[in-house]
């Protein structure tokens, strides 16, 4: 068998200053690269820092920018008066044109079929009423009406409402010229208020306007 080998403590003192030279440079070419990471990330966060600050300035700016230009791609937006919601506002020059024609069928599924194949009406949804659903139509840009079924056992029937200037002047001149009342005016929106006579010979006329 080999025989064990011993070291000689004057050749391991010798070694010794060595390793501990060795161990020192490890530590402070570890020390140095750490400190390397540390400053680049500190760098790193610093640039991400000043980025966010720059977009968070151009934002207001950018906005305020854009805010002519909406404004010039639109010069005659804040010079025309709309009307509040639920306010109509009527046509000028339409008196005496009939603008507006209350139906009621007793089918208004066929009638409506009917007027959109044979009339070229133009039906635009419904709206729910105490009456039923009325379904809106028009038949150019000045005048339209609406669909409902029949109700209360009345026939079908046809009421046309004319445009007139002033619903309560049209209907004060229709009964005294000789009409009956059959609904007194009555305002249904912001803009529009209207009202129902028989005119001699008992025809059915409305009357719409302000």
């Amino acid at each position: 068998m080999a025989k064990a080998t011993r070291r000689s403590p004057k050749r391991a003192a010798k070694k010794a200053p060595a390793r501990k030279a060795a161990a020192k440079s490890v530590r402070k070419t570890v020390a140095k690269t750490v400190r390397k990471v540390a400053a680049k990330a500190k760098r790193t966060v610093a640039s991400a820092k000043r980025k966010v600050a720059a977009m968070a300035k151009r934002k207001p700016a950018a906005k305020a920018a854009r805010a002519p230009a909406r404004k010039a791609m639109r010069p005659g937006a804040r010079k025309t008066k709309r009307a509040a919601p639920g306010r109509h506002v009527p046509t000028p020059n339409l008196h005496g044109w009939i603008t507006h024609t209350d139906i009621t069928s007793a089918d208004p599924a066929a009638t409506k079929a009917w007027c959109q194949s044979v009339l070229g009406w133009k039906f635009m949804g419904s709206m729910p009423t105490p009456g039923g659903e009325y379904h809106l139509f028009a038949y150019s840009d000045k005048g339209g009406g609406g669909l409902q079924q029949t109700s209360g056992g009345q026939p079908p029937a046809s009421t046309p409402f004319v445009h007139v200037d002033n619903a309560q002047a049209a209907f004060d001149k229709a009964v005294a010229a000789g009409a009956e009342i059959i609904e007194s005016p009555r305002k249904v929106m912001e803009g529009v208020t209207t009202a129902v006579v028989r005119a001699p010979g008992g025809v059915v006329i409305g009357f719409a306007g302000p």
